[in-house]
């Protein structure tokens, strides 16, 4: 582990920096979720004044072995005290939740956690007492690709945000953004050293993370074959049943609905997998909402790999690259909704109508959005927003937005009131 000093010379700040001290000045304890090397670590360590590293390798192992016979040896430090990996030792979760009880003080503990455990032992599930906060790969405004001159929240409050230009990204910057991740051990490195994160990130979660989950002995063939199958049906509302057909069609694999199932949970545990909730406007609609969720990896990066394409091949294959840059939109909305107490939905209903993302905000106001990769998609984009829009007359979307990826103009439509902004240029 590298020292404080380090870590506070080379930190890049992240957007829910400014959440977890809020949350720290209100709760006993933060819990902050999210997939492995995706900074929790770097970002705690800045918050925090003392820490105990579970899963340090140091001395064999030995804080995890010492929290296993004593687990209040894990809560020994100055506050904010930072516990890492706290999934390792289950019964940490129940310790803090006591320890919190005990004092009516804030900010007492903060702990990471790149896993959900099954059963964590826990008597209490720490409500009042530990709050969690979800942390992701790095955004475009984190990594420094964003010109970061149209703020989200400002766009989805229905605000004027008068007409922006920013430089427009090649083909080739948007294949790279896509394949090199939001990854913060990626940062600064060339194209080819970062493209072997999100590739070894797979091969780590095929071969050793889904054994450790829960010490349930899992092939790492057919994992792979089950990560595969889920890259191929990235951004999509695959069922189990399609992911299995799917597998047995293109892999010539037969994995039980159960397996798949099991694998699939295994790896949302992980945190690997994002499941974007169907968004409902109001409780009595007489439209027919789908209730799937809309499942993606949380970095476009690692469904890439998976299918093994390098920069030039992804080029070439222009659907799939408009998937996988829908993805990549997804991620960064999800991040700046979050940003602002906000919420990621899809919306699907049973006439064929759809919107590829759906905003909520903390006030119950709510924002359509459609992704396209490039701006002649734009008109068509907006016709759908507009159409679809006309459905909830009683409750309408506070605006209607067109993410776009190749383009340089950040404006209003003023023929039907519909925001085109280039990724490229949001900020939270």
């Amino acid at each position: 582990m590298k020292s404080d000093n380090n870590i506070k010379e080379r930190y890049c700040p992240r957007l829910v920096d400014d959440r977890l001290d809020f949350y720290l000045s209100t709760f006993g304890a933060v819990c902050v979720e999210g997939p492995k090397w995706c900074g929790k670590t770097w970002t705690c360590t800045m918050h925090s004044k003392s820490r105990f590293l579970v899963g340090h390798p140091a001395g064999n192992f030995a804080n995890r072995q010492l929290a296993r016979l004593d687990v209040n040896q894990a809560l020994r430090g100055e506050c904010p005290h930072l516990i890492d990996e706290w999934q390792d030792v289950p019964a940490i979760w129940d310790a803090v939740r006591y320890s919190v009880d005990e004092s009516s003080d804030c900010g007492r503990y903060i702990l990471t956690g790149s896993a959900t455990p099954k059963t964590k032992g826990v008597l209490h599930s720490g409500t009042g007492r530990i709050a969690r906060l979800s942390m992701h790969p790095m955004s475009l405004q984190e990594s420094g690709e964003s010109a970061c001159v149209v703020s989200l929240k400002d766009v989805c409050c229905g605000k004027d945000i008068g007409v922006h230009s920013v430089p427009e990204p090649s083909l080739e910057s948007l294949v790279e953004y896509v394949m090199r991740g939001g990854w913060p051990g990626g940062k600064g490195k060339s194209l080819a050293q970062a493209l072997l994160i999100p590739r070894d990130y797979i091969r780590n979660v095929a071969e050793m993370d889904v054994q450790k989950l829960d010490d349930i002995d899992r092939d790492p063939v057919k994992v792979m074959k089950c990560l595969r199958s889920l890259a191929r049906n990235e951004s999509t509302t695959a069922s189990t049943k399609t992911i299995r057909e799917d597998i047995a069609e293109m892999d010539d694999t037969s994995l039980s609905i159960n397996t798949v199932t099991e694998y699939i949970a295994a790896f949302s545990r992980l945190f690997l997998l994002r499941d974007t909730k169907p968004f409902s406007p109001f409780a009595r609609s007489p439209i027919r909402i789908k209730q799937q969720a809309k499942r993606r990896f949380c970095d476009p990066s690692l469904a890439a790999a998976l299918l093994g394409f390098s920069p030039r091949t992804l080029m070439r294959d222009v659907r799939t690259f408009g998937l996988l840059f829908e993805s990549l939109a997804l991620r960064d909305l999800e991040i700046y909704a979050e940003a602002m107490e906000g919420e990621l939905y899809h919306y699907q209903d049973y006439s064929g109508d759809d919107f590829d993302a759906v905003i909520q905000t903390p006030d119950n106001g709510w924002s359509a959005f459609e992704v396209k990769l490039d701006a002649s998609q734009v008109d068509e984009a907006a016709k759908s927003l507009v159409k679809i829009a006309e459905k909830f007359k009683h409750n309408p979307p506070t605006s209607l937005v067109v993410v776009v990826g190749k383009s340089s103009l950040a404006y209003r439509r003023e023929e039907d009131g519909v925001y085109v902004l280039p990724l490229t240029a949001l900020k939270a």
